[in-house]
């Protein structure tokens, strides 16, 4: 059926693309684009993703309304350019996108272009004229910092004042930033000067964002219209221009050489999805998922504000040679700033394996501890070509444990985004009989069923595994199956990521018949989602994902963070469950799940997360920010005592003395750096839970 489907679409191709002619030129004048290219683009958008997508959402009203909402965000999604009048005027458009695809005639890219360059013109000449007047710091107000929580303003006028706002906060900012650099300084300077340079500096930076802005073109547009339409469907379905090739290969990778932090472009802000285990992001601490970059800077030169930048520019900026430092100013969920000093570095191998450990319960039983940053695998190579996978190394330091004769096992999932769906089964079946695992449906509906082939188990003691809101997609397959037998006690945030679905990669030219290859650019690509993964018991892991028996007190409560999250996700759902066989041995969760609470009210490390954690919640609900500098420096000195209090017990938030430049181990041994690593696991709070919970599972 698909291919059927494949030849209709290729034929309605053949007759759309002698209706556009076959001379069609790509102009690359800033606002010259080529028009019939992009109509071919949008025509074959809405007539592939419907077919192709698992959703089986239709290019309707409805859609061309949520494609216009994400359009509008990327556009301004701050709200520092546009005008109410101006968002109007392109409401217009709105209702018109989806019948506009199917003709190919696209109309709205071309007016948002013309608009908003009208508008950052005006600002820019703005901005320039308050600099010049100059701002008091020590003006009163508040700027808003969710543009969810703010509406476009009438006028100019209104605009100006956002503006005066938005550079008060910037020139206080980098006030204090100089005033906090000299005092390591021999010479200080006064008020006055620091004050001249901070203008001096922002006016810069504020240079160089206009600029940038100004480099924009019609195309970049077009581009993010069609990501706009595609962002309808699912979060993870994407238009990828010829343009991003660069940016996705990244993506596909996982990794930025230089920091190792796999970041994504979110209505106009760059963010992290995720810290590269081994990278120098990991080994420095600081950088997490959830956060936003908004400026960078070469070790102590003049931050670039990358706010609006695309991923590909600001990518280039992060990059850098191994040994350079580069500084990220970042925004934290609770809306805290930290300027994030990392050395450069490429990943080290060894630290994206699977490791183990032994560690000493409470009563001074061995315990097993297992770490899995990845469901990696070479399917270049198989295991006897050198090349390796997740499931054999956790089958190999499972083993080791065993024969050290530990009582009981640490599955640590935190942070794992996942990888590999053959390497979690063969995860899980490490630790059951054998069965099915997860089943797998697809857009067409038809449905399969991955099992664990092998009778027999490597390890049948207490087992618990450790996740985060960051465990997703294959990782919450294992800890979902290991939930659904009965064979582990699971542990951790509230809910893990809910990221429960399988994309492919479509070749836009591969659809056009081979007459007309020559007469267009490169079209780009379509990133679609096409499976979904449910559980044994007929429940999908998208959107809610696994919901642990025990929910430990996490500094990470408050941010947002998964599919429930995500504008225009995929709901969960369910289907018919498949026979199983759960354990024998029945887990006594309700009485696991008290004794835990009861230990975690008592112990003064918890107690500590649970108290900052609610302080954290506080201010991330608190989005109004003072402009006032004064507020701005009690603000920034609370975080820091924030971070000491947490750092008592939490030791990646300890400010140890030359822990930013110390953090580079590549001249340590592999005895220093196990060494080191187990001491993380022995100062780790939810690891010490974990192995009491153990002791639990065995006395009970």
């Amino acid at each position: 059926m698909k291919m059927f489907f494949r030849f209709i679409i290729a034929c309605c191709m053949l007759l759309l693309v002698s209706h556009l002619g076959s001379n069609s030129l790509f102009a690359q004048e800033k606002g010259e684009v080529d028009q019939k290219r992009n109509r071919l683009i949008g025509y074959m958008i809405s007539r592939q993703l419907p077919v192709m997508h698992f959703s089986d959402k239709v290019m309707d009203d409805d859609l061309a309304e949520a494609a216009f909402t994400l359009y509008i965000k990327q556009l301004d999604y701050q709200k520092r350019f546009l005008l109410k009048k101006d968002v109007d005027q392109l409401r217009a458009f709105a209702p018109y996108i989806d019948d506009n695809l199917k003709r190919g005639s696209i109309t709205l890219p071309d007016a948002g272009f013309s608009i908003i360059n009208e508008r950052i013109a005006q600002v820019e000449k703005m901005v320039e004229e308050i600099l010049v007047e100059r701002v008091d710091p020590k003006a009163k107000g508040t700027l808003e910092s969710d543009p969810d929580n703010v509406e476009y303003v009438a006028d100019l006028e209104q605009l100006r004042e956002r503006w005066k706002k938005i550079l008060q906060v910037q020139l206080n900012n980098r006030f204090l930033d100089l005033e906090a650099d000299q005092k390591s300084e021999k010479v200080k300077k006064s008020d006055s000067e620091l004050w001249d340079e901070t203008y001096e500096k922002v006016a810069k930076r504020n240079r160089n964002f206009f600029h940038r802005l100004n480099q924009e073109t019609l195309q970049d547009h077009y581009d993010r219209f069609f990501n706009a339409v595609t962002r309808a469907f699912d979060p993870h379905t994407n238009y990828i221009p010829p343009a991003s090739k660069e940016q996705f290969d990244i993506n596909m990778r996982g990794s930025l050489e230089g920091i190792g932090a796999l970041l994504r472009e979110d209505d106009g802000l760059i963010k992290v999805v995720r810290i590269i285990p081994g990278s120098a992001s990991a080994r420095q601490g600081r950088l997490e998922a959830e956060d936003i970059i908004l400026q960078v800077a070469e070790g102590p030169e003049e931050p670039v504000d990358i706010t609006d930048m695309r991923l590909r520019d600001a990518v280039r900026l992060i990059r850098g040679p191994k040994g350079t430092e580069v500084r990220l100013t970042v925004r934290k969920p609770d809306g805290v700033k930290d300027i994030i000093p990392i050395t450069r570095d490429v990943v080290q191998i060894e630290e994206t394996f699977v490791k183990s450990a032994v560690i000493d319960a409470p009563d001074g039983s061995k315990i097993g501890y297992i770490f899995i940053p990845s469901f990696y695998r070479d399917f270049e190579k198989n295991g006897n070509q050198g090349g390796r996978n997740s499931s054999a190394d956790t089958r190999k330091e499972l083993k080791s444990l065993v024969a050290q004769g530990v009582k009981g096992v640490i599955l640590d999932l935190r942070n794992n985004g996942g990888g590999a769906l053959v390497d979690a089964v063969e995860v899980t079946g490490l630790f059951i009989d054998h069965g099915p695992v997860v089943q797998v449906k697809n857009s067409n509906g038809a449905e399969r069923i991955l099992r664990d082939e092998n009778y027999g188990v490597e390890f049948d003691g207490p087992l618990v595994v450790l996740v985060n809101k960051f465990s997703a997609s294959a990782s919450e397959i294992v800890a979902g199956a290991l939930q659904d037998y009965g064979r582990a006690v699971i542990m951790g945030d509230v809910h893990t990521h809910g990221k429960g679905t399988v994309q492919t990669i479509i070749d836009l030219n591969e659809n056009i018949p081979l007459l007309h290859l020559r007469t267009y650019e490169d079209l780009g690509a379509l990133k679609v989602m096409i499976q979904k993964f449910y559980r044994v018991t007929g429940g999908s892991t998208q959107y809610k994902g696994v919901e642990p028996d025990v929910v430990l007190p996490s500094l990470l409560k408050h941010i947002e963070s998964g599919e429930r999250y995500l504008e225009y996700s995929l709901p969960w759902d369910r289907i018919d469950p498949v026979d199983y066989s759960a354990s024998p041995k029945r887990l006594n969760i309700e009485k696991l799940n008290a004794r835990s609470l009861a230990r975690i009210g008592d112990d003064q490390g918890f107690k500590t997360i649970v108290e900052e954690s609610a302080k954290a919640e506080e201010r991330a609900k608190d989005t109004l920010v003072s402009v006032d500098i004064d507020d701005i420096r009690a603000k920034l000195e609370e975080a820091r005592k924030a971070r000491e209090k947490i750092g008592v017990f939490y030791k990646k938030y300890r400010d140890e003395e030359g822990a930013d430049d110390d953090f580079e181990t590549d001249t340590a041994t592999p005895e220093e750096k196990k060494k080191e690593w187990l001491e993380e696991i022995l100062d780790d709070p939810y690891v010490g839970e974990a192995s009491r919970v153990i002791l639990d599972i065995i006395n009970l």
